[in-house]
């Protein structure tokens, strides 16, 4: 140990390794019981790769509102961490580190949760066992870690659902819900690079942690620094959740479905290719969209549950070429749609067949544009949402997703509100529209039918027809209370067969809301800065937007800025806006733009917004608005790397 704090020392003295990675190395190796972690310290201290060991310790991950994301697999992976290996060519030890996901990182947040969640119930006079639902993807040790929970938990005298294989991420919000349980735990990165695992982190009510819960979670959460416990006498109880709950949720699921009729007709049936992407989403998708009447395709070498994504450069169903696979499988067996989810099934991409036979990808702005659009129409028209009730009726999105959800809510006559990115704000809204129902009138409100709390929020709240944000998550129910890729497919489907029976393609349907709400265009940008310097970086460009923003942009002046890092904002319905690190700058052209550092990635990302007035000329709104977006991005890039310089 003496010559490693030498190295470390020597090495901080000639500038090879930072101050804070130093001292989060010494407390790791103080922290931790594995012979794994100074075996791969000193391996990388042998080999010189301080770069390395400063990306793995600049800083201890920090359990945020969202949880944990992290490296699972270093960018040099060290032999004490291959062993034996392990499944799917991975190593057989996740990746050293304090900045790292691994069973140091893992221990610390499930404990954490586990100490504030018994206080919670203490605090609420509860004298009983807490319960959490745990649930995984198909990610490297996603597993490992899931178990790994599970006996924490249970050693520390909590009851577990332990869901018996990967599942989707909306599945494990549903079944806290189902279940009543206290907490819950989804092993998962989304979209992330194969390298990449995380701990999301779940309340009671199926939503993530906001508000006084998330703060005091976190803070118990960063208080430990060990991965030491001791286990207590009156120890919790392990259950096995499998077909059972996902045959309650997918029959939740079918109950999106507005119009059972468009699925009659025998050869008349939608024909759908599903692309797994080696996650979880055909575990619930292909038997869903199959009972409901579609003809599922999948794509059969992506249907392998493998957390390398050996197919793919990246498992983002909101990338083309993740889609390119079941794009072909489309054109040769003439299908209609292309749905691809990413490994936890929260998000959803498609691809479209058009008016000249061939398949085109849509946005997320575009997809969640249409959904908005059919279900609010056809609430409508079944008169479920009438002139006198259309008031407590409610669309959301966030900030950085397409106003054309907006035109399309005032052409109705519905609420629309805003909120900033992450679902777990628009899961807030639903308990928030959930609450407001008087308590003698709801009952037990989850094991109401959907009309019956239709019903309810119509009459005493909001009821809410639809959400979602650009980054392809969607939500068109309150059972739920996070993006959810099975249900996003079961209303594009329905979506998709709508069309057909009105002799329309998708891309004309979206073209026809273009002529009537006018042409909405969106582009989405990052700059990548990767490891500590990376992070250094997307701080420092990120405090630049807020203490020097702009007052031009591309020829344009710059007409409002909105700095959600410092200044008070409300919503429409008067609800205080936290504060988070975003800038949307408005420009007197009519063109937008939004700034704001990842929270999942190391990426600083820019949200572009044009637009055009309602025309029936749309090739010109649509070269001119895509036109004023590219130029507009030249100049922000342009900007970003003087403001870096």
């Amino acid at each position: 140990m003496s010559d490693l704090i030498s190295s470390l020392d020597s090495a901080v003295a000639d500038g090879s390794l930072l101050e804070s990675s130093r001292q989060n190395i010494l407390a790791l190796l103080a922290g931790t019981t594995s012979p794994i972690a100074e075996q791969s310290i000193n391996e990388l201290i042998a080999a010189g790769e301080w770069q390395e060991l400063n990306d793995r310790f600049y800083k201890t991950l920090a359990f945020g509102t969202g949880g944990l994301r992290g490296r699972t697999i270093g960018r040099v992976v060290t032999d004490a961490e291959i062993g034996n290996g392990g499944p799917n060519d991975r190593p057989e030890h996740p990746c050293v580190g304090t900045a790292s996901m691994n069973f140091y990182n893992v221990s610390r947040a499930i404990r954490g949760m586990v100490v504030y969640l018994k206080q919670y119930l203490a605090d609420q006079g509860e004298a009983r066992k807490p319960s959490f639902v745990l649930g995984h993807d198909t990610r490297h040790f996603s597993r490992d870690f899931a178990e790994f929970c599970a006996k924490v938990c249970t050693e520390l005298g909590c009851d577990v659902y332990l869901f018996d294989a990967p599942r989707a991420t909306p599945e494990i919000s549903y079944a806290i819900r189902a279940l009543n349980a206290d907490a819950g735990v989804v092993l998962t990165a989304s979209h992330n690079p194969a390298h990449d695992n995380g701990f999301k982190a779940y309340f009671n009510q199926g939503a993530q942690l906001v508000g006084e819960n998330a703060e005091g979670v976190i803070d118990e959460v960063n208080a430990i620094i060990n991965e030491g416990y001791e286990p207590v006498a009156d120890q919790g109880t392990l259950h096995v959740l499998g077909a059972d709950m996902d045959r309650v949720y997918m029959d939740d699921s079918k109950t999106l479905l507005l119009r059972p009729d468009l699925m009659e007709g025998g050869d008349s049936k939608t024909k759908v290719v599903f692309t797994n992407l080696h996650g979880t989403g055909g575990h619930c998708i292909v038997p869903l969209l199959t009972e409901l009447g579609f003809e599922v395709l999948t794509v059969l070498s992506q249907d392998e549950q493998d957390g390398r994504f050996p197919t793919v450069a990246s498992p983002n169903p909101e990338n083309a070429e993740a889609l390119a696979m079941g794009i072909d499988l489309a054109e040769s067996e003439e299908a209609e749609i292309v749905i691809g989810t990413d490994p936890d099934c929260d998000r959803m991409g498609v691809a479209v067949r058009n008016d000249e036979g061939k398949m085109q990808i849509l946005t997320g702005n575009q997809i969640g544009s249409l959904m908005a659009w059919y279900r609010t129409k056809t609430f409508f028209d079944q008169g479920v949402i009438t002139d006198s009730n259309r008031s407590r009726a409610v669309l959301i999105k966030t900030f950085v997703t397409t106003d054309l959800q907006r035109a399309i809510a005032e052409k109705y006559g519905v609420g629309i509100v805003d909120t900033l990115t992450g679902f777990k704000y628009i899961s807030a809204k639903l308990e928030k529209y959930e609450q407001a129902i008087p308590a003698d009138k709801k009952g037990d409100y989850r094991k109401l039918t959907q009309e019956q709390s239709r019903a309810l929020r119509l009459e005493y709240s909001r009821f809410f027809i639809f959400g979602g944000e650009e980054s392809y998550g969607y939500l068109g129910t309150d059972t739920i209370r996070d993006k959810d890729g099975n249900g996003a497919a079961v209303m594009f489907a329905e979506l998709a067969a709508y069309a057909k029976s009105e002799g329309k393609s998708l891309a004309a349907l979206l073209d026809e809301l273009y002529r009537e709400f006018g042409y909405h265009l969106e582009l989405g940008k990052a700059l990548v800065m990767e490891g500590a310097d990376g992070a250094a970086q997307i701080k420092a460009l990120a405090t630049s937007y807020s203490e020097n923003p702009p007052t031009e942009i591309d020829g344009a002046a710059v007409s409002r800025v909105r700095d959600f890092s410092k200044d008070d904002f409300e919503d429409v319905e008067g609800d205080a806006i936290p504060k988070e690190g975003m800038i949307i700058i408005d420009l007197a052209d009519g063109r937008s733009c939004a700034v704001r550092p990842s929270g999942t990635e190391p990426k600083i990302k820019y949200y572009l917004f044009g637009k055009d007035a309602p025309s029936d000329d749309l090739s010109v709104s649509k070269d001119k608005v895509a036109a004023g977006l590219e130029s507009l991005w030249s100049a922000l890039e342009s900007d970003a790397h003087a403001r870096m310089a």
